[in-house]
């Protein structure tokens, strides 16, 4: 079993971040909406206003983990005809921005394709690794060793229910950056994020020395730098989704949504900068 570490292009962002005494900021959007083309300007949009490493949803029918904003995007982007093909492509037009792309994907896609198959073409299209949900640790090894074959990172998630052992289990196995969910239940912009996010952080990082970042209810620039000052990650993804939404079901067309994500992910990006620097960054 190939375990990949901290050796690509993750672990390149997050040591840049550190010696610059921040947190790195982490956007995610689903491949395929508003359509391929216009899902790709978008996540262009956000590296241009300041995210630093991009997660590309793969749509999926079933999901798990995700809330009624990502929901509603990713069910457009089927009834749109998405393809994993689009994915890949999503991914190469996205890495081509120098920012590291990750796929955040339910297993169930990737077994479809192919676990190796994936891993090749997803290497091939320049994707840094890959975060899986719902893929548990102790099925996880024709993926780990996949992944390693193809320099990609496996990126698992703890959550505030993971008892330490479990965390353990995950950290030990874990590639480029630890996920910490910071609440219990799905995906959407809170007005205040978890108390449990930093006890969390803290009890990861007595096992690991993988950099960590929190997703699940952040929001804006404000909930950004909070989470910043003590995570070494901050992860948003409903909210930008959202920006999407709201613009497509306004009207207003594709310039208003690329408009709206550049404003958001600039406000984002400014929390994340004026934080400051989490304990674990500046050690």
């Amino acid at each position: 079993m190939v375990v990949q570490g901290t050796r690509g292009r993750l672990a390149d962002s997050f040591a840049a971040a550190r010696k610059e005494g921040r947190s790195v900021l982490v956007g995610y959007l689903p491949a395929g909406y508003p359509t391929v083309d216009g899902a790709i300007a978008a996540m262009r949009a956000m590296v241009e206003a300041g995210v630093d490493v991009v997660e590309v949803g793969l749509p999926y029918s079933d999901p798990t983990m995700d809330g009624p904003v990502i929901q509603d995007a990713a069910d457009a982007a089927l009834r749109g005809g998405v393809s994993t093909a689009d994915v890949l492509r999503t991914v190469e037009a996205v890495a081509d921005t120098g920012a590291p792309t990750l796929v955040m994907t339910y297993w169930n896609p990737v077994e479809r394709h192919g676990v190796e198959r994936f891993a090749a073409d997803l290497a091939a299209a320049g994707g840094a690794g890959v975060i899986t949900p719902d893929l548990p640790p102790e099925e996880a090894g024709p993926w780990l060793d996949a992944a390693g074959a193809h320099g990609l990172d496996p990126v698992f998630l703890v959550a505030p229910s993971s008892t330490d052992e479990r965390i353990r289990l995950v950290t030990s196995i874990t590639g480029g950056f630890v996920y910490a969910a910071s609440l219990m239940g799905v995906t959407g912009a809170r007005q205040s994020v978890g108390a449990a996010a930093e006890g969390l952080v803290e009890r990861v990082r007595a096992v690991t020395d993988l950099p960590v970042a929190v997703g699940l209810g952040v929001r804006d620039g404000g909930q950004a730098a909070t989470v910043a000052a003590f995570a070494d990650g901050v992860i948003v993804g409903s909210a930008l989704v959202a920006a999407l939404l709201e613009a497509e079901r306004a009207g207003t067309g594709r310039e208003a949504g690329l408009a709206a994500i550049r404003v958001l992910a600039a406000d984002l990006a400014a929390g994340v900068r004026a934080a400051p620097a989490p304990a674990a960054a500046t050690s």
